[in-house]
């Protein structure tokens, strides 16, 4: 894909297109599986992409850390139900099994943060295959998974296959398979570019000389550790700006020179990777408007990761409700307390997405990408009632 929406790239859609190729080999030459199990399982992402860096000998800005939701409904009675007890819910990628031969985060994990990984396990003890836990919003979920943008054998793949296998007394009940993506597209390189220095040092190297800062001399630095990072639960040092607020701020009447159609993609996943990938970049619907200039992102006052666009800010429908109140689209519940992800997609990548492997448990479970729609891919007996779009307890 290149920003001005057109397919016309291969290099992203490689890992996608064999991921895709993995599940649907199941269904024979007659078309997708459709679901035949006892339950139905949906899995999500809470992000449309997760970024984390390749190199962090010199600064972390944010580590490999990423996150798989799940929900499980139970459709061998009239009325299907979500199912919250006696599960047990695994998570494994295939081709994609290890991480610590792929980035030096575990040789510097101690100097920025004080821990002492074993390879392989993330930050919150979780490694690349494991079993989820429940939450309390009705749903499983497994944190902190230390997933890179490359296969086992080498290939770059942002948008890595987890499979998830649900399991009620050792019998499987259910199975699905979901994105977890992840990029290290950071292209500090653009404009931090003097000769004979990297990146990383350019930019320590001129925190310190707008700041009166001795970064240089310190690395590896956790940028976090004086700018709050609510991403990363860092509160940062009472007085300094957030990360997003220093960086966005920082840049915003800097991106003139930047020679990219979506300026967002100098920082952000990005002109391989395209972190917005969903049914809004398709018809042409760019970051800044949901989100606003780099300015308005940067804003002291904003919450980052907490005051973000909401769907009914666009959208809305007679009869119809989006988010729950106070509640952003990536913790809100739908249609008889499915997630809203559950059907829609994760944020940035709702679908239908450009990308094939976004697709795929849509098209597993009803036959068809988009938006899960299909009374039946939950409904054993169609259902009597109108469809209901909001909530109901």
């Amino acid at each position: 894909m290149q920003p001005n929406g057109k397919v016309g790239s291969t290099v992203l859609r490689v890992g996608a297109a064999i991921g895709l190729g993995m599940l649907l080999s199941t269904a024979g030459a007659t078309g997708p599986r459709m679901i035949d199990t006892p339950y139905v399982a949906f899995s999500y992402n809470d992000l449309g992409m997760h970024c984390m860096q390749e190199d962090f000998s010199q600064f972390l800005i944010l580590p490999p850390y990423n996150t798989v939701h799940a929900q499980v409904i139970d459709r061998t009675r009239g009325e299907p139900h979500i199912v919250e007890d006696g599960l047990n819910i695994s998570y494994s990628f295939m081709g994609n099994t290890r991480a610590a031969d792929k980035t030096n985060f575990w040789t510097y994990d101690q100097a920025l943060l004080g821990v002492d990984l074993v390879p392989d396990i993330g930050l919150t003890g979780n490694g690349m295959s494991g079993t989820m836990v429940r939450t309390p919003s009705h749903d499983w979920k497994m944190d902190g998974i230390p997933i890179t943008p490359v296969d086992d054998d080498g290939r770059e793949n942002p948008y890595p296959l987890a499979t998830i296998t649900v399991r009620k007394n050792g019998q499987v009940m259910a199975q699905t398979q979901t994105v977890v993506p992840v990029s290290w597209e950071i292209n500090c390189n653009l404009c931090h570019n003097t000769p004979g220095v990297s990146p990383a040092t350019d930019i320590l190297r001129a925190h310190d000389q707008l700041h009166n800062t001795t970064l240089e001399a310190q690395q590896p630095v956790f940028c976090a550790g004086c700018h709050a990072d609510p991403a990363l639960g860092a509160p940062g040092q009472q007085g300094v700006s957030t990360f997003s607020a220093a960086m966005h701020g920082a840049h915003a009447d800097r991106m003139d020179t930047v020679q990219l159609a979506e300026t967002c993609y100098a920082c952000h996943p990005g002109v391989r990777t395209q972190c917005q990938r969903d049914l809004h970049f398709a018809e042409g619907i760019t970051c800044t408007a949901c989100h606003g200039d780099m300015a308005a992102v940067g804003d002291p006052a904003r919450r980052p990761w907490v005051d973000e666009p909401r769907c009914s800010d666009c959208h809305s429908r007679p009869g119809f409700e989006f988010e729950e109140p106070g509640k952003l689209y990536r913790d809100s519940r739908g249609h008889g307390g499915v997630m809203c992800y559950a059907c829609h997609g994760s944020p940035h990548a709702m679908t239908p997405t450009v990308t094939e492997a976004d697709n795929l448990q849509a098209i597993n479970l009803q036959g068809h990408a988009g938006v899960i729609n299909t009374c039946s891919a939950c409904h054993r007996d169609p259902p009597e009632d109108n469809f209901f779009h909001s909530r109901e307890d």
